[in-house]
């Protein structure tokens, strides 16, 4: 797999399903990294695609400020509290406003996929073998052409599904939709595209796409989606607390064996619950700047969304081709830390270090790849791609998801403390 990272297991995720009752939730222990947890989908027939639960543990230092909020309000005159009023009834009728234009964009996703029943504890159905049964799920979506493209999240369309419908924000049911294309359970972007492909005489209404590179910590925010798989365009409003992050995702058992990573993620407090997942994060001018992914299971008001402009380059790819296909380097990288570089007595704190591998079988730069053609090399720093810089709010992974497959692009490589600009032709990722 191109751009996994050394040292890290990226296990197969299970199926999203009906979230798990608070109460089965694990806390993680003081000092070790949280994880996000992903709830699978049950055995039997499942009415919910739960949105994926992170067990993460932040700090946060609202206090001073409640008091300080507190004391303005208790020393305002009536004058400041009309003046106020106005202001929350103009954010009021402004967040209405952006439901009702980006709502139509919006579409709740609902599939079937196969499972497989056992009678026994052997695995085995009632006739001495394992019988197929069928799983229903629920997700949400994100209108990208009139044509009929859908954006969502893998783990909305898993591997196994064996339909898919999409019901339109007028509760309109269409049936006929086709998966374009997702990505491998391993890799850290967790999204998948469908096809309208009989719209029926309605109108499909695209989606504003914006500019997540301009998203500042305090903006406000809107996020909508098919709340617990049964209440469609369900709208909540928030603000985005921060930038860059890296969560463990994990199915809803929490073992290690299912974890994934997801990175480079906006944190935001606006509510999104199960059946979110798939669903738009816009600004305040109705433009789309995430996909929203993830949601904390052990606090409230903590989610997670996938920035636009990392999803830039797939959007192209699939509206113009109507073909999905990920650029591919071909390298493992460790991402740069201060404790990452004294550890391999580097000389920077930011970018992708290109490691020695120790298993002969996966090499840090893989043969025949992009990567190797250009002529990087093991102990290489990868430090900036086309200009921008790689650090904690962008990823290797995460730069090279704005291009396609065929696209040129230039590397700044530090290599024996040399500086070195390198150009690499990305290829497509190899389904193996």
């Amino acid at each position: 797999m191109e751009e996994n990272k050394a040292e890290q297991s990226f296990n197969r995720e299970n199926s999203a399903g009906v979230p798990v009752q608070p109460s089965t939730f694990t806390v993680p222990s003081p000092g070790l990294r949280p994880k996000l947890q992903r709830p699978g989908l049950p055995r039997r027939r499942a009415a919910v695609v739960a949105v994926l639960f992170v067990a993460v543990t932040l700090l946060s230092g609202f206090g001073g400020a409640w008091l300080e909020m507190n004391h303005n309000q208790n020393s305002l005159s009536v004058g400041n509290l009309s003046d106020q009023k106005k202001i929350v009834t103009s954010q009021s009728q402004l967040i209405s406003q952006i439901a009702k234009t980006v709502g139509p964009s919006v579409v709740s996703v609902n599939v079937n996929i196969s499972g497989t029943s056992s009678g026994s504890s052997d695995g085995f159905g009632l006739f001495g073998f394992s019988q197929p049964e069928s799983e229903q799920a629920a997700g949400t979506g994100i209108i990208l052409s009139s044509s009929g493209v859908i954006m969502t999240n893998r783990h909305v369309v898993p591997a196994g599904t064996t339909s898919v419908s999409v019901t339109l924000s007028d509760g309109t049911e269409l049936k006929n939709v086709s998966v374009i294309g997702r990505t491998n359970d391993n890799d850290s972007l967790d999204v998948a595209f469908l096809k309208i492909n009989d719209a029926q005489g309605h109108k499909l209404t695209p989606a504003t796409v914006g500019n997540s590179s301009t998203v500042q910590v305090g903006d406000n925010v809107v996020a909508i989606g098919n709340a617990l798989g049964q209440f469609q365009n369900t709208v909540t409003s928030g603000i985005i607390s921060g930038y860059g992050r890296s969560v463990q995702a994990s199915d809803s058992s929490g073992t290690s064996s299912s974890a994934e990573s997801l990175d480079d993620l906006f944190q935001t407090d606006a509510a999104i619950n199960e059946g979110n997942s798939g669903g738009p994060l816009v600004n305040m001018n109705g433009e789309v700047i995430g996909m929203n992914t993830a949601i904390a299971g052990n606090a409230q008001n903590i989610g997670f969304a996938i920035p636009i402009n990392d999803l830039r380059g797939l959007i192209s790819q699939v509206l113009q081709s109507g073909k999905f296909a990920r650029p591919y380097l071909g390298v493992r990288y460790i991402p740069l830390t201060a404790d990452v570089a004294t550890e391999y007595n580097l000389k920077v704190q930011n970018g992708a270090f290109i490691a020695p591998s120790s298993d002969p079988n996966s090499p840090s730069v893989v043969s025949g790849s992009p990567a190797a053609s250009a002529g990087l090399q093991t102990n290489d720093v990868i430090t900036a791609v086309n200009g921008t810089n790689i650090d904690q709010t962008h990823s290797l992974t995460s730069l090279l998801d704005q291009h396609q497959p065929g696209d040129k692009i230039t590397l700044t490589v530090l290599r024996g403390g040399k500086t070195l600009h390198v150009g690499v032709t990305l290829g497509t990722l190899p389904t193996s």
